[in-house]
């Protein structure tokens, strides 16, 4: 099939690069339109009673969206006043607050209610009217909140992906230049990241058609797009200028590479896709989302190594010099020796680092999160900041505890009494919406997302009443969200598991050699995830970064790093394995062909490792706080990766196993030809007749 594939991009190479190009003008043509729709709204877990109690509030006594203003400073009353009324009279205001002093007397408070039903979420009014606070004449304006707010989210997420691009392809440009030594067999991997790029914008705007897209899926895919775009193409280019050395015709090369290397990037891809469809599993709409455009970007990326790839080698691959042969008793190879010379010593050491190193995660915190996600450059900040100083009351970003009482206002006074007598509950305010529908409104004594809070919104759920309650606000939503985590935390593992021990198994025809990679893969994602909880949530060195500690994790953080850790992990698995398996098929033997899988890979991997890691720390100079953890987390993720689990845990663990590493039931040998994928490869002998042949050291 891969050579079908790969003969028609060399018998017809303009088709199929005028057919990416057109791919290429519509996502940074018509795609770049996802950026004007784009939520910062996550958590929210849809059916929940959280939910529900939103849409009970929103039915009844819809609450309109407002805008925020902190005027400190020597500001005359009169202009203040004078410009509050200018304000109310401007279309789509609903209301004005008067202007509230602090307790010094240095700053005033205003809040702006836009009116119900706006086009664009009244953005266009809203900064009308922050245009107009702006022109007081005082020491400081800030004015944020609403789509105010929305709109900086989303510049801030377009902000951090053209920084990204402009540190990181730079930098990815001479690291290919250096692997490769020259400029058009450098300058292939970048084209398929730009190509990979465009297609995230493309497929972003479709999913925005259909639903909602978040600021953070635009980064994060496309730090995917790039990432294993120059993956895939560096797998590709290498292997074909190998295979240069072999053969004078570029086209047979060509299809030469496709069979080993293009083989390699189909079960690599999948993988990684797999990892990324377990989200689809949360009832989550930005995981969800986040499942079903990541496995589409990475499979752009997949299509565009196996055909457009192909068709550019075919057209220029003759002037990219074939790569120089290389002694099988380089670097990796004294590694791989020396890690088999002690192979249970290497895997206990290893193993209890990582461990070590994941330990932080047992102390992990999620949260919704709040401003200080956000530069100290943008207004949203800003105003957090300002409330902070001159208002502290009205500085809690989470809310309070909504109730929603099926009953008269008259008949809820026992409830009021029993919310307010729980622990972590400071005061109970009643508020009339309809003549059989009353809401309360109960402020927490401490954060509104600490443990007392969530506490007293289970034991108010666990009430029983005469009449429908439901709990809802910010508290209840993160409850919501982490029993959402727990019920379906469980099948998103099972089915990524069942996935990756399947695409590895058709792969590599083994049985232990899958399972060995999950359990490897899983003690270089808790390290990473434990670093990012100690930067982050606890501070440690957060300043190192741009960030600061801010006690907690953002709730999408930790299972977006392990999503895409895991696949990423399993993806330089996939690279390493195909060479250890040639090698075993050649009969190099179990030991031997681990040593002559690592030496042909690590240079390979390790540069991949090196580019993807630029490419995700290119992330971390951006804006948002959750975006920065995720790209520590990943770039963390992929040296351990590359350094520990590929040169130290892979080759001890193989060692240990010896030709236990491919032993297969003979009833599913015929089940494994069929998916291997392959258009003709030798079986290996059975595991019994090469385990007689293996020195002692490896059985």
């Amino acid at each position: 099939m891969l050579r079908s594939i790969t003969g028609f991009a060399v018998r017809r190479p303009i088709v199929v690069i005028l057919a990416w190009v057109t791919v290429l003008a519509a996502g940074f043509g018509i795609g770049t339109g996802v950026f004007e729709s784009l939520t910062s709204d996550t958590g929210v877990v849809p059916g929940s009673e959280s939910a529900q109690a939103e849409e009970r509030v929103d039915h009844a006594a819809p609450q309109p969206d407002t805008i925020t203003a902190v005027i400190t400073g020597p500001a005359s009353p009169a202009a203040v006043d004078t410009a509050l009324a200018d304000v109310a009279a401007q279309p789509g205001i609903e209301s004005v607050s008067p202007a509230l002093p602090s307790q010094t007397g240095d700053a005033v408070l205003v809040e702006v209610a836009l009116s119900p039903g706006l086009e664009d979420d009244g953005e266009e009014e809203a900064a009308a009217a922050a245009e107009r606070l702006e022109s007081i004449d005082a020491t400081s304006v800030v004015v944020a909140g609403g789509p105010l707010s929305d709109v900086e989210f989303s510049d801030t997420a377009q902000e951090d992906v053209a920084r990204a691009e402009m540190l990181s392809m730079p930098v990815v440009l001479i690291l290919l230049l250096v692997v490769f030594g020259g400029v058009l067999a450098a300058g292939l991997p970048l084209l398929i990241a730009i190509v990979g790029v465009g297609s995230t914008f493309g497929i972003l705007f479709t999913f925005s058609q259909v639903t909602d897209v978040s600021v953070y899926s635009i980064q994060i895919t496309t730090m995917l797009a790039v990432g294993l775009a120059v993956d895939y193409a560096l797998l590709m280019v290498s292997r074909f200028r190998e295979e240069r050395r072999t053969t004078t015709d570029v086209h047979e090369a060509v299809l030469r590479t496709s069979a080993t290397a293009g083989r390699t990037v189909v079960f690599s891809g999948l993988t990684v896709a797999v990892a990324l469809a377990g989200l689809v599993v949360f009832n989550d709409p930005f995981l969800r989302s986040m499942g079903l455009a990541g496995s589409a970007v990475v499979l752009a990326d997949m299509a565009a190594a196996l055909t457009l790839l192909p068709a550019l080698l075919a057209k220029f691959g003759h002037r990219i010099s074939p790569s120089r042969e290389r002694s099988g008793d380089g670097v990796f190879a004294r590694v791989a020796r020396a890690v088999q010379k002690r192979p249970v010593l290497t895997l206990v050491t290893t193993a209890a680092a990582l461990v070590t190193l994941a330990v932080p995660v047992a102390d992990m915190h999620i949260s919704q999160g709040d401003p200080r996600m956000l530069p100290t450059s943008t207004d949203t900040r800003e105003l957090w900041t300002q409330l902070g100083t001159h208002f502290p009351e009205q500085a809690r970003w989470a809310g309070d505890i909504e109730i929603v009482a099926s009953a008269p206002a008259g008949e809820v006074e026992g409830l009021r009494s029993t919310v307010e007598d729980l622990p972590g509950i400071a005061s109970v305010e009643v508020v009339p919406m309809t003549d059989d529908l009353t809401g309360l409104t109960a402020t927490p004594s401490g954060h509104a997302e600490g443990e007392a809070a969530k506490d007293a919104v289970r034991s108010i759920r666990d009430l029983d009443l005469p009449f429908e309650v439901l709990v809802g606000g910010d508290t209840a939503i993160l409850v919501d969200y982490q029993a959402m985590l727990a019920d379906r935390l469980p099948w998103a593992i099972a089915l990524v598991a069942f996935g990756t021990l399947t695409l590895l198994f058709a792969f590599t025809g083994s049985i232990l050699l899958p399972i060995k990679a999950i359990l490897t893969n899983l003690l270089s994602i808790g390290a990473s995830l434990g670093v990012v909880v100690w930067v982050f949530q606890q501070g440690h060195f957060a300043g190192l970064v741009g960030a600061e500690g801010l006690g907690y994790l953002h709730l999408t953080v930790p299972i977006l790093v392990g999503a895409i850790a895991f696949g990423l992990s399993v993806d330089y698995e996939v690279f390493l394995l195909s060479r250890i398996r040639e090698r075993w098929l050649a009969g190099d033997g179990a030991a031997g062909s681990v040593v002559a899988g690592l030496q042909r890979t690590g240079g390979i991997v390790t540069a991949a490792a090196l580019i993807i890691g630029v490419v995700f720390a290119g992330f971390m100079f951006g804006g948002f706080a959750p975006i920065k953890a995720i790209g520590l987390g990943l770039v963390l993720a992929i040296a351990l990766d590359a350094i520990v689990v590929r040169m130290l845990l892979v080759p001890a663990t193989m060692t240990l196993l010896g030709s236990r590493n491919w032993w297969l039931p003979r009833r599913l040998r015929r089940v494994h030809e069929r998916l291997a994928l392959t258009d003709s490869a030798p079986e290996p002998e059975s595991a019994e007749a090469r385990m007689q042949q293996e020195p002692a050291l490896v059985r």
